[in-house]
């Protein structure tokens, strides 16, 4: 048995690292699959400052690198390596990487989300200079700035709402003529704030900018119009997509994020699920932290009751 792990955990966001740290303080044999760009959505983002214990604020990439720091201090086995196939059929379960099988007694899953972004020339290179995806982590730094946040449901006016507090205008681009999914107690907020402008028809087709953004074109979906627009930030809200595609056995609602039970619970017991992969809400730090936790403490006392 001494090549089977306790644990097995697919991902190096809050909640993957998080739950490491508990299951490595309770002396479970911890297996941290960290993925070839480990630290998740953190890593793309600069100062955070609503994470607790920071009152300084922390830059996304040093607060993970402390988490992993910490997770190994604790004993979890951490490897930059992706997960290519997953089995939980069968126990104890199987998860692949690099052609390589690796056999744990439980799985907790906390791979996170990714950013649908936009796939214009121009995005790619100015992620984290210019172009963000997180509005409560990066809106501060574009105070008495021109902005834009490009998407037509609830979290584009949720982004659009935050960014109003600090930038000096914030310009709503959607590629149809009216919105369709938002909630219309946030539409009224929205269009009372005068810092806010809607463009509709259009879509941003360019980011335009050396090092940092400095414009977008934008086309007009009725004439077929180009324009060009001065800009100091583009924030994608377009949609998050779940990183649950490696696991086919486990249950999954319409978007794809994971089913839980009990909170971090899937339909496969000794599978657990932390974070943003099946919590669709509040999509913060903290709370996949906080998450983690959940599961690295059901893991100890599922493993428990299995001896």
């Amino acid at each position: 048995m001494k090549n089977i792990y306790d644990v097995i955990i697919i991902g190096s966001g809050p909640a993957g690292l998080t739950a490491a740290i508990y299951t490595g303080r309770d002396m479970l044999r911890t297996l941290v699959f960290a993925g070839a760009k480990w630290g998740g959505q953190l890593q793309l983002t600069t100062l955070i400052e609503n994470f607790p214990g920071f009152p300084e604020g922390v830059q996304g990439p040093d607060l993970m690198l402390a988490m992993r720091k910490q997770a190994e201090t604790c004993g979890a086995e951490i490897i930059d390596r992706d997960v290519s196939k997953t089995d939980f059929s069968q126990f104890p379960f199987r998860v692949m990487a690099d052609g390589k099988e690796y056999n744990g007694k439980s799985v907790i899953i906390a791979t996170g989300t990714d950013t649908t972004w936009l796939g214009v020339p121009g995005e790619k290179e100015k992620i984290g200079r210019g172009v963000a995806s997180c509005a409560p982590c990066d809106a501060p730094f574009y105070k008495n700035k021109k902005v834009i946040v490009v998407g037509g449901g609830n979290a584009a006016m949720e982004e659009a709402s935050i960014l109003a507090k600090f930038a000096k205008e914030v310009n709503i681009v959607y590629r149809q003529e009216a919105f369709k999914r938002v909630s219309k107690m946030m539409l009224d907020e929205i269009k009372t704030n005068s810092k806010i402008k809607m463009i509709y028809s259009s879509e941003v087709i360019e980011i335009l900018g050396k090092d940092k953004v400095e414009g977008v074109k934008l086309k007009n979906n009725k004439t077929g119009s180009i324009s060009e627009m001065p800009i100091d930030g583009v924030f994608v809200a377009i949609s998050r997509k779940p990183k649950s595609e490696l696991f086919g056995q486990i249950e999954k609602d319409e978007k794809g994020f994971i089913k839980v039970h009990d909170q971090i619970k899937t339909n496969i017991e000794g599978v657990f699920a932390a974070g943003d992969i099946h919590n669709r809400v509040y999509q913060q730090a903290i709370t996949a932290a906080g998450f983690g936790a959940m599961a690295a403490l059901e893991v100890s006392l599922w493993l428990e009751g299995q001896k």
